[in-house]
């Protein structure tokens, strides 16, 4: 077969795919974590965090994972600096570190995530990539996460399924303990 052909097979396969939009791009369960997340324009500064942290294929990897990801406006909320510092070559491990902070092993949706809050009577403990531990529960009909400094991310777009896993858009990075 042409590469045309196949190339438009694959178009017409994704065009009838159950997509979101993600930061004004269509977010297709056909590609990785990875590949829909570089065409977000709410998550260049997690893109450019994972690249940084040379995280790409692991991310882009088999899985799967849950990723709770954070907008580049989550990222403007933390101290003046802390980005470009975390960015720095010198600090990559740390960045590694705040970014599987992010991602748990397995595909865990929010009917999932919702079981766990209800058997927990209300919390979930979820132990990270990265070793840490957050918390997720319920305010009204929104989901929370709490990382390990009492901090509070809402899930503001959930259940962005990817070929490896899937995605929920949070407002706020998420820290591990210090």
């Amino acid at each position: 077969m042409r590469k045309d052909a196949v190339k438009k097979m694959k178009k017409e396969k994704m065009m009838k795919e159950k997509t979101v939009m993600v930061g004004g791009a269509a977010m297709y369960p056909s590609k990785n974590i990875v590949e829909n997340a570089v065409n977000s324009e709410d998550h260049t500064t997690l893109v450019a965090a994972v690249k940084a942290a040379e995280l790409v294929d692991v991310l882009a990897g088999e899985g799967p994972f849950t990723v709770f990801a954070p907008t580049n406006e989550a990222f403007s909320k933390l101290p003046e600096g802390t980005v470009e510092t975390l960015l720095k070559p010198e600090n990559k491990e740390a960045l590694q570190t705040v970014l599987t902070y992010h991602v748990v092993e397995g595909k865990w949706n929010t009917k999932e995530v919702l079981k766990m809050i209800k058997r927990g009577n209300g919390k979930a403990e979820i132990k990270t990539v990265s070793g840490g531990t957050i918390t997720v529960w319920l305010k009204g009909e929104d989901v929370y996460i709490s990382d390990a400094n009492g901090n509070s991310a809402m899930v503001t777009i959930a259940n962005v399924n990817q070929s490896n896993g899937v995605i929920h858009v949070i407002d706020t990075v998420l820290l591990p303990k210090s």
